[in-house]
């Protein structure tokens, strides 16, 4: 029988914290404002441009979360007018490979989900 060690243990139990973290990174808007920033450092309306469905307060609601959370950093540039720039931190890139990971299989598997989803709602 394998044996765990209690640092295994730990990194297996989802926990509140993670819970909430993970409920932050994988939200609704996260994941695109994720996306588009680990192409490129995009000022605020240039997201909006790139992720045309999300409203400024949501925007903007889910760019101070991920700064929160270390994924992304704002930068106020002394231009004039002042201009404010979101970018990926080292943190938030360690994302990137996880974030295509998730992107790729839904691409890959969204028809069978949407077969389940007719199967299920049918029998309903």
């Amino acid at each position: 029988m394998l044996e765990t060690t209690d640092a295994q243990a730990d990194r297996s139990q989802i926990t509140a914290p993670h819970r909430e973290l993970l409920d932050e990174v994988l939200d609704k808007w996260s994941l695109q404002v994720l996306e588009e920033l680990c192409e490129q450092p995009l000022r605020f309306n240039e997201l909006r441009r790139a992720i045309p469905a999300v409203t400024q307060k949501s925007l903007t609601t889910t760019l101070r979360r991920l700064e929160r959370n270390g994924m992304v950093e704002r930068l106020v540039t002394s231009t004039r007018p002042v201009a404010v720039e979101y970018r990926i931190t080292p943190l938030g890139t360690t994302l990137q490979d996880l974030i295509d990971a998730l992107l790729g299989w839904t691409g890959a598997n969204m028809a069978k989900v949407e077969r389940a989803r007719e199967r299920f709602d049918a029998e309903a």
